[in-house]
């Protein structure tokens, strides 16, 4: 009876280029889930300040909402959100 030692072997090549492709992936989900908590600050931000009540929030908690901070209280910034939102904050803002 023979044993297949070798089955499992892969290419050297296909794991680094699978790799490659699994960092890519992460830069596009990463860039496009900016995007979208970008466009969703936007579109708070046109709110007017009675809208923005009814939904519960006030004008200076519209990034951290965006981001997911449940606490209102909270200085900081959510899981999904860091320096790219506050550098994005800062350039809209004009500081």
């Amino acid at each position: 009876m023979t044993t297949m030692s070798q089955t499992a072997v892969q290419p050297a090549n296909a794991s680094t280029s699978g790799g490659f492709v699994r960092w890519i992936e992460a830069r596009v989900n990463t860039f496009a889930a900016h995007w979208v908590r970008k466009e969703a600050v936007k579109a708070l931000q046109q709110l007017d300040d009675r809208a923005l009540r009814d939904i519960g929030i006030s004008r200076s908690q519209i990034e951290r909402a965006v981001c997911g901070v449940a606490d209102p209280n909270s200085a900081g910034f959510g899981e999904g959100c860091g320096p790219a939102m506050r550098a994005m904050n800062s350039n809209s803002t004009g500081k």
